[in-house]
């Protein structure tokens, strides 16, 4: 069923809303997870360092889907709480076939890119030829991917977020059976684990593009447009700070593993990976609670509904910060079976891996919020202000913090530099989200009463 984004949502409301999305994320970031599982206790160390390397650099080029993902569904979300639901489902199919577009001009560049890249981050030998196979081998099917990043996000404001939900359920499913099959059973190695990665991808892209071709799938459908490079740009640029967001973080990514090699070796890498692959799951909450409350704010933005946006922020704000502490002990209780599932086969490995771990979990007190207002500003189309959100974030106060702090604290000083980053965006942060209350309406004293939900 769609659900209605004009009425007034309580706390439970919001919860039982967003709950698809989180989960949604949660099982999109399963593909790298399970690879990473696979790889290393059936490949070894070095295959396991070499998807850790180069898998950046395949998140930098599929971070487009999600820029046109959220960018365009807060355009779509907002057109829809003006009432013009026709325009607003031109806009959705013309967004969804640039993705797709995009998608294959970008796999193609990153084919021939792959070996150049692979050895700038220091890969050499067998670990340049494995990064090389397994980062050329993904590329195939990152049309499809991206398509999945772009339709997490259109399928929450299609109001169809358990649907969503399923077919990423589906793709993830997919992607864990062929691993088992692949990598464990037939022992496929790095081949196989990118082979299971690219079907759970034509999974995930590729059956929601069936299911918006259908008549009467939903208020959004895809259909034949023109092209309109105002909106296509307005949605880039409005989406701009997700894409910052993955591209910044994949970039950081490989001055981490610069930074570990110099440090600690391809141990450094290995334990880096496993709090990646692990922490990302932590991180994906939170995104899916932005992805999913955002078209919401973006509906009731359209509609100058300033009494429930104001509702709606206070009460995600709430939820983060009880979530934040959730997921910082829950970091801290699973840090050593989590690492154990990857690098049980190594004591040394082992002993790093769970000391990293626990110092990195500080971040999971703050990421939350830092994650949420980038995306509040998206929901409202101030593009600019959730970019330079991220854009600080990650490639100011964590490149910053990633190469000083290691000088004056060592390997330490890595595993917190996240957490001393995510402290200086949450100020950030606040400081816009206080700043900017008067003018879009959401701050109590100015407030409109906005229409009755």
């Amino acid at each position: 069923m769609t659900v209605d984004m004009s009425q007034h949502f309580t706390t439970g409301k919001l919860l039982k809303f967003v709950a698809p999305s989180i989960a949604m994320t949660i099982f999109a970031s399963l593909y790298s997870i399970v690879d990473g599982l696979f790889v290393s206790n059936f490949a070894g160390k070095t295959a396991f360092t070499a998807v850790n390397l180069i898998f950046p650099f395949i998140m930098i080029l599929s971070a487009s889907g999600m820029m046109i993902g959220t960018g365009g569904s807060a355009i779509v979300a907002k057109t829809r709480g003006e009432g013009d639901d026709d325009r607003a489902n031109r806009y959705f199919s013309m967004l969804v076939w640039f993705a797709l577009g995009l998608g294959i001009v970008l796999a193609a560049a990153g084919f021939a890119a792959t070996e150049p890249v692979a050895a700038l981050l220091g890969a050499s030998g067998q670990l340049l030829a494995d990064a090389t196979l397994y980062g050329r081998l993904i590329l195939l099917t990152l049309p499809f991917f991206m398509l999945q990043y772009a339709f997490q996000s259109f399928f929450v404001t299609a109001g169809k977020p358990q649907l969503g939900f399923g077919i990423i359920v589906a793709a993830g499913v997919t992607n864990m059976v062929l691993d088992a099959l692949f990598v464990g059973a037939l022992g496929w190695g790095l081949v196989g684990a990118a082979l299971a990665t690219n079907i759970g991808e034509l999974v995930g892209g590729g059956l929601p593009l069936i299911y918006f071709l259908r008549k009467n799938a939903s208020f959004l459908r895809l259909r034949p447009v023109r092209p309109q490079w105002r909106v296509i740009g307005k949605a880039c640029v409005n989406g701009s700070s997700e894409m910052v967001a993955n591209v910044a973080m994949s970039l950081v990514g490989m001055l981490y593993n610069l930074q570990l090699l110099a440090y600690v070796g391809e141990d450094g890498v290995a334990a880096y990976g496993v709090i990646m692959y692990t922490g990302m799951v932590f991180g994906a909450i939170f995104m899916g609670y932005a992805m999913g409350s955002s078209p919401l704010m973006s509906f009731q933005y359209g509609a100058r509904n300033h009494r429930e946006m104001r509702s709606l922020l206070l009460r995600s704000l709430g939820l983060i910060a009880a979530g934040s502490v959730a997921m910082f002990t829950a970091g801290q209780l699973l840090a050593e079976p989590l690492s154990r599932i990857f690098v049980g086969y190594d004591a040394a490995l082992l002993a790093l891996t769970v000391h990293a771990y626990r110092v990195y979990a500080l971040c999971f007190l703050l990421m939350g919020f830092s994650i949420y207002g980038s995306a509040f500003f998206t929901s409202l189309g101030n593009g600019l202000v959730s970019a330079l959100i991220s854009f600080l974030r990650t490639l100011v106060f964590e490149v910053g913090a990633v190469i000083l702090l290691p000088l004056w604290l060592g390997v330490d000083g890595i595993w917190l530099s996240v957490t001393v980053a995510e402290l200086a965006s949450v100020l950030v942060t606040a400081v816009f989200m206080i700043a900017l209350s008067g003018h879009y309406g959401y701050r109590k004293a100015g407030m409109k009463a906005g229409k009755a939900s």
